[in-house]
């Protein structure tokens, strides 16, 4: 951990799951999730000194976004979220979300896997002029080659573009793949924000996240001012192997979130990019 506590320190990516009785999950879901509320994240909240919570809405509840605003309406000033929405969803309802405490949307192209440029392109275009009087951003969950596929889109887009996860970055790559120096370059032209969240999905290791340092201390040299971080509590393990009622109950790795944070420090190098990372950058990005 820090060396001293961060007044505003924000935990910009975490979940809440269940209970199933009450959040039972999209029709397509890959995963069956498990209770995973407000009153289990607490105790993480407090080792981290996490001050404001932005709560991210997960593919498992596809656009029934219940369960994410149940948990912004308990957090209250010191919460945020990003949900996900989709044709149906008129602009009273986007309105409603805003007054709650919505900023922004979430883009998962990865399931289906967008392939096609003009396809990607167009998805976040018109994601992005639905939201944009709203002054929301939209959040990409994508892997470095969508990174790539999506870079005209989000040299366009007009509202902020958050990739999740470094990008998607993996450690057993490495960072000379080109989708790396796409992200880089978008991030120097400020064409994209980068949370540096899922040290443990980069290394997929538990505790070492030495892995994914190159790629953090890269992103950080490019553009600290459009960084975030977040936890992603409670460490998902994703399943595939069933769809709906037939997925897998859900699964949830072991991470000690305070090494996570100890790790963003190193990589910061200094309190003023800590700082920045952790309050002033998602003040901006989510109007706290």
């Amino acid at each position: 951990m820090p060396a001293t506590r961060i007044e505003g320190l924000t935990d910009c990516h975490m979940h809440v799951f269940g209970p199933i009785d009450r959040y039972p999950g999209a029709p397509d879901r890959t995963y069956t999730p498990e209770r995973m509320g407000l009153a289990e994240y607490a105790p993480v909240a407090a080792r981290l000194g996490a001050d404001r919570i932005v709560i991210v809405q997960p593919s498992a509840y596809g656009t029934d976004n219940r369960a994410t605003l149940d948990g912004l309406a308990t957090l209250g000033d010191k919460g945020r979220a990003v949900v996900v929405i989709d044709d149906s969803f008129d602009d009273a309802t986007l309105d409603a979300y805003e007054r709650q405490g919505v900023r922004g949307i979430r883009l998962n192209l990865m399931t289906p896997r967008i392939t096609d440029a003009a396809a990607a392109e167009a998805t976040l275009l018109a994601a992005g002029q639905r939201i944009a009087r709203l002054g929301w951003h939209i959040q990409i969950y994508a892997d470095l080659d969508l990174v790539a596929l999506l870079a005209p889109a989000a040299r366009k887009s007009a509202v902020p573009v958050v990739f999740d996860h470094m990008g998607g970055s993996k450690a057993a790559a490495g960072p000379d793949v080109p989708g790396f120096g796409v992200l880089l370059d978008l991030l120097k032209e400020g064409k994209c924000w980068v949370k540096l969240s899922g040290a443990d999905i980069v290394t997929w290791e538990t505790s070492d996240f030495s892995g994914a340092t190159p790629f953090a201390r890269a992103l950080i040299a490019a553009n600290p001012h459009q960084l975030i971080w977040g936890s992603d509590w409670p460490h998902l393990v994703h399943h595939n192997s069933g769809r709906g009622d037939a997925a897998p109950p859900a699964g949830y790795r072991p991470v000690n979130e305070e090494k996570l944070i100890e790790a963003l420090a190193g990589w910061a190098g200094d309190e003023a990019t800590l700082r920045a990372i952790l309050v002033d950058n998602p003040a901006r990005l989510y109007r706290f």
